[in-house]
């Protein structure tokens, strides 16, 4: 049973006391005896409070533990990323434990009602913790004017008032700290009832961020994302609430077109962003530049970060501000690295920043392509620190640990990819000693304690956040012969972190992210010798998962680099080829990559000969492809001559022989032969059991076909009998997750639905499409299959209106994520416009039927079977229109 926020807050606690020993109630006392009592204490322990406690004997009991952990040689976080965490959880408490002010409770809105009343306030979204000595800089009132009254501030990173540099101030100076600011003292102040954070990198984020808010403010439907985005906009707009809205980190200003927060009376609209585009400016937006601190802000900033140095004067700190440019990125690292080293003077630690700036000259560019020295001091700040972080235990760890972080996503690397078996190999190689996953977390937990980079536990596929320009900084230090060994080892991590079912969704969005950023940073080195697999995991992830045009646009890439960098006639070219066709085959272009393929298998038989296994391979995608186009018979008859040269060169037992059985017996189905497909399935399924047993993927699957065939063979119950058997068998052998169970489960309900039981069919296909929800996402092709397989068996129980509402919302997701010539988008709309004509309206019927025909006759051609499909079922609705 989930635990209540108040349980779970205390389990937390209760879990740190373990962590750091068990300590008595009288020992975590003696820690903080002005803030901890043993009746405070333990009264916080056991739950027992009324009023969440405040956040300074939170802040004392976790510090207490720090100490006493230390102090029994146990491996603790840093103090400062448990403070972060654990103020966070206090703030969640304090909202779940609705300690604002109250409020009237009214009933939710539908979507045609007036705008609801907030029950209490609600907080969405991970809002930065407040920074550390926070200066409040004139930008910060200027912020605070600029959204009174419902208005709408963006935060640019300002142009230096010295010369433009290489390692530009504009993603460090603050303008994330600044929105969190302001945002937390509208929610301290009981200024605002809802307070929205979304991290805006992507349009594609942004829209997600919406959704999900709309989902858990609203109750709306997260299968249906952009319906969910409009109708929260619309709510933004109408509601009397109080509300605040920050995007944070706007790439592109282009990705903010039809998504900006309305304008409202009760709205406040915060935007971050390292753009200065025109397109930023609008009606009631004010753009303020965020620039530098002031050398008295940045004075003020050390002197409250460094209060108990004893070697750092009024003098010291302000020529150190000077020094570092008044960076607020670079001031926040030379803090660090003073306050773990009590030792060193601030007058020695200057000298030694110049005495390292000197030295970068030699790998940075020279004086005269840099009119200013800003960057080398950041990146002398920065290589101090990773100095440091290198002494720590376990030594030696930090420097490669960052390096390897340098060429990955910014905005988080997940957990996995460091700990994974290949990166500490990489890594025992580099330092010629065993690393184990829990020494790379330990050079982790050193990088963050330095402030390299940031921990987030709560988030593990995005846990490791390293900010850009420490990374530039770092790559920009790197020996050239050193970055390919590096490049490889990082791709060889992030494909050794991608799962082979891709059911988390949120790790597979982050390897993505991370394998498109290792491309943008070191792309050239994974092409020696040949393309890194990665690369090609990339496109077959996006295409898998229905992200088609993402899929091509990679894979187009891909060629490109191939033939360039390999020629024509290697293999990965050759392969990109292959999958490029393949990927606008899948789009709704079936006789395009019939086309490509043909001229691929051209090319191929002149540089392999014959009978290579990849010209058998291409030529069996030549006749999948000529088969999806149209010709079914046709296909079958490649697919016979395929056979033939496969069993002389490859043998009757091997597995491309097997598979082109397969092939075989499903195009004979599909150009009119169900039953001598099904009687060929039942013959190759003896023989793959015998050759690679009851349980391989391929034997399984070929049971799946049989069933299929006998159930469009005449015997729908037989075929529901086969699935349900084959579907325990799925679960035994991958699991409840798996995508070719998930598949089963749908198979099983069309047959029980085809052998006369649409209202159980109808159940049991709603019931998997909130697992294919959870595990593919909402819109993977199968989840969009299996919503109108719901639509199907919901008209067919007698709701031919409701089917016809489904298909509608299903086309407009189609559309948007296929395209509007995919072959299910096409096949959604005749559905769609029978759906009509059963609900009593066969003339819309009449006339969907006849802009389909139109659209197919365009895409398919006049004798594709689809094409006849749907002369067909517009003929049989005039003929019900003529009736009438």
């Amino acid at each position: 049973m989930e635990l209540n926020p108040r349980a779970r807050f205390v389990d937390e606690l209760e879990q740190l006391r373990v962590l750091a020993g068990g300590p008595t109630l009288a020992a975590l006392c003696e820690q903080n005896p002005g803030s901890l009592k043993r009746s405070t204490v333990s009264t916080l322990l056991a739950g027992e409070f009324v009023r969440v406690p405040p956040w300074e004997r939170i802040a004392a009991f976790v510090t207490a533990c720090v100490q006493i952990g230390r102090a029994n040689q146990v491996t603790m976080p840093p103090e400062d990323v448990l403070l972060q965490q654990w103020k966070y959880r206090h703030e969640v408490l304090i909202v779940a434990l609705d300690q604002g002010s109250p409020r009237d409770s009214r009933p939710p809105a539908d979507d045609n009602a007036a705008p609801a009343v907030l029950r209490q306030r609600r907080r969405i979204g991970s809002v930065p913790p407040r920074a550390g000595a926070f200066q409040h800089r004139a930008v910060t009132a200027a912020l605070t004017r600029s959204v009174e009254g419902g208005g709408t501030a963006v935060l640019t990173g300002a142009a230096p008032t010295t010369p433009a540099s290489v390692l530009t101030g504009l993603g460090g100076v603050g303008k994330t700290q600044l929105a969190a600011d302001h945002a937390h003292t509208m929610w301290d102040n009981h200024e605002v009832e809802l307070l929205v954070w979304i991290s805006a990198r992507t349009r594609e984020a942004i829209t997600a961020g919406y959704a999900d808010v709309a989902v858990e403010l609203l109750g709306k439907d997260p299968a249906a994302p952009e319906r969910a985005c409009r109708r929260l906009l619309e709510w933004l707009a109408e509601t009397p609430d109080r509300w605040l809205v920050v995007l944070d980190d706007v790439q592109a200003p282009s990705d903010l077109v039809g998504l900006w927060p309305p304008h409202s009376a009760a709205g406040q609209v915060v935007v971050t962003t390292r753009c200065r585009d025109a397109a930023l400016h609008g009606d009631r937006r004010q753009v303020l530049d965020v620039d530098l601190f002031t050398p008295a802000e940045a004075l003020a900033y050390l002197t409250d970060k460094l209060p108990g140095h004893a070697h750092a004067g009024h003098a010291d700190l302000a020529g150190l501000a000077e020094d570092l440019g008044c960076l607020p990125l670079a001031l926040a690292q030379a803090a660090a690295y003073l306050i773990n080293k009590p030792l060193l003077t601030c007058a020695d630690y200057r000298a030694r920043l110049t005495g390292r700036r000197s030295t970068l000259r030699d790998v940075l560019p020279t004086e005269q392509d840099l009119p200013d020295e800003h960057e080398q001091t950041v990146a002398a700040t920065w290589s101090l620190s990773i100095e440091a972080a290198d002494q720590l235990d376990p030594a030696g760890l930090a420097r490669p640990i960052l390096e390897f972080a340098s060429l990955l996503d910014p905005a988080g690397i997940p957990t996995a990819v460091f700990t994974t078996d290949v990166a500490a190999h990489y890594l025992t190689t580099r330092l010629a000693r065993d690393v184990t996953a829990d020494d790379v977390l330990g050079g982790l937990e050193a990088l963050s304690r330095f402030s390299l980079l940031t921990l987030d536990p709560a988030q593990p596929d995005r846990a490791v956040r390293v900010h850009a320009l420490v990374q530039r900084a770092v790559r920009d230090l790197l020996p050239v012969d050193t970055v390919g060994e590096l490049a490889r080892a990082v791709a060889n991590a992030l494909l050794d972190a991608w799962p082979h079912v891709e059911s988390d969704q949120e790790l597979v969005q982050a390897l993505r992210s991370n394998t498109g950023t290792l491309q943008g940073t070191a792309e050239d080195h994974l092409w020696q010798p040949g393309g890194h697999r990665v690369l090609f995991r990339l496109a077959r992830s996006l295409g898998e998962a229905g992200l088609l045009h993402g899929a091509i646009t990679v894979t187009k890439r891909l060629y490109h680099r191939a033939s360039t960098l390999l020629g024509p006639d290697h293999s990965d070219t050759l392969t990109t080829r292959s999958n490029l066709a393949s990927w606008r085959g899948e789009a709704g272009d079936p006789a395009g990559a019939a086309a490509e393929t043909e001229q691929l298998l051209i090319h191929e038989v002149r540089i392999l000969g014959p009978d290579h296994p990849d010209v058998l391979i291409t030529r069996n995608n030549l006749a999948r492809w000529r088969g999806k186009a149209g010709d079914p018979a046709g296909a079958a008859i490649e697919t016979e001559q395929l056979l033939t040269d496969q069993v002389r060169v490859l043998g009757p037992d091997h597995p491309l022989t097997l598979n082109t059985r397969s092939n075989l017996a499903s195009w004979r189905g599909k150009a009119g032969d169900p039953a001598g497909a099904a009687t060929a399935y039942k013959q190759l399924l003896t023989d793959q059991e015998r050759i690679l047993g009851p349980d391989h993927p391929l034997t399984l699957r070929a049971r799946g076909n049989l069933a299929f065939w006998r159930g469009e063979a005449g015997d729908p119950a037989g075929a529901a009998t086969a699935y349900k058997q084959l579907l325990t068998e799925r679960l035994r052998v991958l699991g409840p997750d798996h995508l070719e169970t998930l598949i089963a489960r749908g198979n099983l309900a069309f047959w029980r639905g085809e052998a006369g039981d649409p209202a159980r069919a109808a159940a049991e296909t709603e019931q998997l499409l909130t697992d294919q929800v959870r595990v593919l996402g909402p819109d993977h092709p199968v989840t969009l299959i299996s919503r109108g397989n719901l639509a199907l068996w919901r008209g067919r129980a007698g709701d031919p209106a409701g089917a016809a509402i489904e298909t509608e919302q299903l086309l407009t997701d189609q559309v948007r994520v296929l395209g509007p010539d995919h072959p299910d988008t096409l096949t959604n709309r005749g559905n769609l416009a029978s759906w009509r004509g059963e609900a009593g309206d066969p003339a819309r019927a009449v006339a969907d039927y006849e802009q389909l025909l139109t659209d197919r006759l365009r895409v398919l051609g006049p004798d594709h079977p689809h094409t006849l499909t749907t002369r067909n079922n517009l003929a049989h609705w005039r003929s019900v229109v003529d009736a009438d």
